[in-house]
């Protein structure tokens, strides 16, 4: 929230999202407030996540959210707190267990805690026998290896079902693909990639451009 903050609110709006993880949300003075500013400016709750680690889950109206936790990864001595944020949120009797996360600038930190944060989310979705979805910055390209890592246990959803380059960095100008949502092998990715936003608020909003995925619950209407 350090750039145009209207524009984020109508970036937002404009995804109607059923669910929206967040990176480098607010953290510090009167972060609950600001969080809960951001989530309203799109009609959307805050459903998950501390403050250290700056990530949250936020759910719209059309998902009732279950359970929420928010946990620290191992922390690395000279580097910046990380975390995942994890809501398990239910949508006509089916479960989700939606985790954020931004992962470390540093190579070794970045998969030490790609592979936590894959092991928390699916402890959790076991025990509430909901389908994981991991959705984050991973400052690395698709191939590196904790990209690797992640797409080795849950579906890397862009290449499934692709929409737009799929390009999410610099906004202004993206070059790479460094932002991605992961989902569970049974759930059927509808489509994945550019947002539904005017490309002037993307711009403006923040220095990448979201993720958006439209998945298939089992038996199940599509999620976004």
């Amino acid at each position: 929230m350090k750039d145009d903050v209207a524009a984020l609110g109508r970036v937002i709006t404009a995804l109607r999202a059923d669910v929206l993880c967040v990176q480098e949300a607010p953290r510090f003075l009167r972060w609950r407030h600001r969080r809960g500013r951001l989530a309203a400016s799109g009609g959307m709750s805050v459903a998950a996540g501390r403050r250290l680690g700056g990530v949250a889950v936020l759910t719209g109206a059309g998902v009732r959210p279950l359970h929420a936790e928010g946990r620290l990864l191992t922390f690395f001595l000279g580097l910046e707190q990380r975390a995942i944020a994890i809501a398990v949120v239910e949508r006509g009797g089916q479960r989700v267990a939606v985790g954020s996360v931004h992962l470390d600038l540093d190579a070794a930190a970045r998969a030490h805690h790609a592979r936590q944060a894959l092991t928390l989310l699916e402890a959790v979705a076991a025990r509430f026998r909901a389908l994981p979805v991991l959705a984050g910055d991973v400052n690395e390209r698709p191939g590196e290896p904790a990209w690797r890592l992640l797409a080795g246990r849950l579906n890397d959803c862009y290449p499934v079902s692709p929409r737009g380059d799929g390009l999410t960095f610099p906004a202004r100008r993206p070059h790479a693909r460094i932002d991605a949502i992961f989902a569970a092998p049974r759930l059927e990715v509808v489509s994945c990639g550019e947002a539904e936003a005017d490309p002037r608020d993307l711009a403006l909003a923040t220095d990448h451009l979201p993720v958006l995925a439209e998945l298939a619950l089992p038996g199940g209407p599509a999620d976004r």
